[in-house]
């Protein structure tokens, strides 16, 4: 009898094994690997600060020599995480270094210079926390909540970006049409096959609400509407995000862009106008605030000097 019980526990706990090695094997093997990768902590690891810092010998920010020398009521800017080495180049160039109080892991409180991400930085401007904003076009919640506390906000163009479609390098798939991505992302095409792939489901990866991707990608399916997000945990992925995030991953960690149209993003197809997916961004500020400083920093933004930051961080300057 009681050998009998002893290898029925046994066989219990064996099952217990089975099943606990079957979980972790499912996780770390697919629902690990097609996670959402829009959390704070990805975008931090995207853009690390400390490597664009102003005021650093070693930052990777475009440096130039400004004779603008703003004192006084100085602008706090804040704004999109990818935009954040042409902000705080404009800072470098143009803001007093005792401006910026940064220590060691954040921005404090006097700090001029934020990087709060989209979301937090549109809710920033609108509560007065912030006086511009460097950010894609705003969400239709992002609208609404301005409308909603009663702020005109004013929204002038400082560059443009592309928007690309990254997929896995094996994927056999390297180009899209337009059509056929909002197919994708609407679920019509739930198969690669369906567009001229593999034999194999797509995962639609998609980024959280209010962030710069997810806006930019709700604007590109126009009138068609995003499915929701993917419960399937096999299969190819396919996301999105603004080419200066992923174009040093495109070649490398199993990371490729994808043509759309028949036009690749290369920097070339961007700046010639072909890549037909490009996003514009935009220095925001409320219509009522009265630092007269907001109007200097714009104005210089828009100059040969401030654009040419744009142009040399990655991104298209608007005048040019």
């Amino acid at each position: 009898m009681r050998g009998r019980l002893i290898k029925q526990l046994v066989t219990i706990f064996m099952l217990i094994g089975v099943f606990v090695s079957f979980n972790l094997a499912i996780y770390f093997n697919f629902t690990y690997r097609y996670m959402d990768n829009s959390s704070e902590i990805m975008k931090e690891q995207a853009i690390e600060l400390d490597r664009y810092l102003p005021f650093d010998n070693d930052s990777r920010i475009v440096k130039i020599n400004s004779d603008i020398g703003l004192s006084d009521e100085l602008p706090v800017l804040d704004g999109a995480t990818a935009l954040f080495p042409i902000y705080s180049a404009f800072v470098n160039a143009t803001y007093p270094e005792e401006a910026v109080d940064f220590d060691g892991l954040d921005f404090t409180v006097l700090s001029c210079l934020k990087k709060t991400g989209t979301n937090e930085a549109y809710k920033a401007v609108v509560d007065g926390d912030a006086d511009i904003i460097f950010v894609a076009r705003p969400s239709q919640r992002q609208i609404e909540y301005a409308q909603d506390m009663g702020v005109e906000l004013v929204y002038v163009p400082f560059g443009y970006e592309s928007f690309v479609f990254i997929v896995n390098s094996e994927n056999s798939v390297e180009s899209l049409t337009s059509e056929q991505i909002r197919g994708i992302y609407s679920g019509v095409y739930k198969n690669w096959y369906d567009v001229g792939g593999e034999d194999t489901p797509i995962i639609q990866v998609q980024r959280v609400e209010g962030s710069g991707s997810q806006t930019a990608m709700v604007f590109f399916m126009q009138d068609t509407p995003l499915m929701k997000r993917p419960t399937n945990i096999t299969g190819r992925a396919i996301g999105y995000s603004f080419r200066f995030y992923v174009s040093d991953l495109a070649g490398k960690e199993n990371v490729k862009m994808i043509a759309v149209d028949d036009v690749y993003p290369s920097e070339e197809n961007i700046r010639n106008g072909s890549y037909p997916i490009t996003e514009c961004f935009y220095a925001v500020y409320r219509s009522d605030n009265q630092n007269e400083n907001i109007s200097i920093l714009i104005d210089w933004i828009l100059s040969d000097e401030g654009q040419y930051i744009v142009e040399k961080t990655g991104y298209v300057p608007v005048n040019k």
